[in-house]
């Protein structure tokens, strides 16, 4: 069960008010008393709390029991009793609460629910008693007995509850979607929007459910209502979450998903926020990532006039956000069609890219750079590129780009700037078999930072894509210049072969000691 990443001591003091003592819940029938030192944190349903509320609530807890009962397995193995038994206890009664408190905001629950329901809170009940039975005795023989009987009841509980919060999801999931397609009220058909993309952000399993039952088909009815036009950026960015799974592929397929979207893109009475989303949408389906994308026939029919829009967004760009999600699209388009590098060329999509990268206000970040630099990179297997890198003073901005560093040590940052020093070596690589190009990057130093990298391991952060692509833009700048190496870097770095080399480098820094 996904949650939210935060720091742990913001998590307790957001817990802390919820505490409770589990074992005197039971007893007390759920009455709230102080906490002991050595409990768990327990939660508290308040009555105030809307759908989403509940709902995140329900996932808490259910993470919470998934959690516990994963430890009591792990204490089943070590033979810890008196652990076991008291985890038992404690899970019992959050099942029980998480019942309750479902049953509290459900509306209109199965039948099937029920009986799981009753199913789960039986099975709980004996896997306490089993357990209380196992604190009674001291005979190894008939705890070693009891233990395959327990494993066996806990692993029903697991599967119990596994088939409970599977039910209840697809459950909420039905009302939330029941709401979108028949309401006509602009605040509720909102609420649910809002309580559905809460869900999408549980993980890819929650993104399935809804998928499956029919949240690709309910959005895209919105987005084709004029009327709901103030709910296309909510509405889509809802989308781009359920299409990060193969399911709501599928289902934009078959909805014509792909021809709403290139609609929304190219109506210049939508505001820029919306064709932002849309962007968005374009980026997930589009992502290399995936194993799924090559079904989407339906993409290249309107790859033209999508790139085409992309494009504009790039230069009309009101932030670094809105420039972010429509290169990232454009990016992601060069990988899934060679054709696409060919229209940016046309559509002087180049020049566009290397004038916003001049603007800090725009290309702030090293995950907008990362994504240019994609561009840049695919774009620069044709021959027509070369002249456009020169025009746009595009080989200056290829070595500023070799200088990239992480100023926050953010792993995901620090991964970000690798990948920009990778692609900028690789493009440089690329339009160096130009003499033009390659004579510009000798006059700019990129030989010496190039060696540099391929030397000093922290200047790459220790990265080994970013050898080979430094490794292979030195070699081809070598043979268009080589007065520009020292003798020992042409011996070492561009003589060998590139494996030597790179073993060489990788091994620069390890002690024999």
């Amino acid at each position: 069960m996904h949650l939210i990443q935060v720091d742990s001591v913001q998590r307790w003091m957001e817990d802390l008010k919820l505490m409770t003592d589990c074992e005197c819940m039971c007893i007390l029938q759920s009455k709230p008393i102080s906490i002991e030192k050595d409990e768990q944190n327990e939660l508290l349903l308040s009555s105030q709390y809307n759908t989403c509320d509940n709902l995140q609530l329900l996932l808490k807890r259910a993470w919470i029991i998934s959690t516990e009962l994963t430890r009591i397995a792990q204490k089943l193995e070590k033979n810890r009793w008196q652990r076991v038994h008291s985890m038992t206890v404690r899970v019992n009664c959050h099942v029980r609460s998480m019942i309750n408190e479902y049953n509290a905001f459900s509306r209109n629950p199965s039948e099937e629910m029920h009986q799981y329901e009753k199913l789960l809170i039986d099975k709980c009940s004996e896997f306490t008693a089993f357990t209380e039975r196992c604190i009674q005795t001291e005979d190894e023989q008939i705890l070693k007995s009891m233990k395959s009987c327990i494993n066996e009841t806990l692993t029903t509980v697991a599967h119990y509850f596994g088939q409970l919060i599977e039910l209840v999801l697809t459950h909420e999931a039905q009302n939330l979607l029941r709401q979108i397609e028949l309401s006509d009220s602009m605040y509720i058909t909102e609420l649910a929007i809002s309580s559905l993309f809460s869900l999408t952000q549980e993980g890819a399993h929650l993104c399935r459910i809804i998928a499956k039952e029919g949240g690709v088909v309910a959005l895209f009815k919105i987005c084709r209502q004029d009327c709901f036009r103030c709910l296309y950026p909510q509405t889509l960015r809802t989308l781009a979450s359920i299409c990060c799974v193969e399911e709501g592929m599928h289902q934009l397929e078959k909805v014509d998903g792909i021809l709403c979207l290139a609609d929304i893109l190219t109506d210049n009475s939508h505001s820029e926020a919306t064709h932002a989303e849309a962007a968005a949408v374009i980026a997930q389906i589009t992502s290399p990532h995936l194993t799924f994308t090559q079904h989407l026939s339906s993409f290249l029919e309107n790859m033209e006039e999508i790139v085409t829009a992309l494009v504009k967004l790039c230069k009309e760009a009101s932030s670094g956000e809105v420039f972010l999600l429509a290169s990232a699209a454009l990016a992601n388009i060069t990988f899934f069609d060679t054709m696409a590098c060919e229209i940016l060329l046309q559509l002087n999509a180049m020049k566009i890219l290397l004038a916003a990268c001049s603007d800090k206000h725009i290309v702030d970040t090293p995950y907008s750079r990362d994504q240019v630099v994609t561009i840049l990179a695919n774009m620069s297997v044709l021959d027509q590129c070369a002249s456009e890198i020169i025009e746009g003073n595009g080989v200056q901005l290829l070595m500023e780009m070799l200088f990239e560093r992480s100023s926050s040590g953010n792993s995901a940052e620090v991964a970000a700037c690798e990948r920009v020093q990778q692609k900028s070596a690789v493009t440089l690589a690329r339009l160096s078999r130009d003499p033009e190009v390659a004579d510009a990057a000798v006059k700019l130093s990129c030989i010496p930072r190039l060696i540099k990298l391929c030397r000093s391991p922290t200047e790459r952060n220790n990265s080994d894509s970013v050898l080979v692509a430094c490794l292979a833009a030195l070699r081809r700048l070598a043979v268009m210049s080589p007065e520009g190496l020292e003798d020992s870097d042409f011996q070492q770095l561009v003589k060998p072969r590139l494996v030597d080399s790179f073993l060489l480098c990788t091994n620069m820094e390890e002690s024999f000691v």
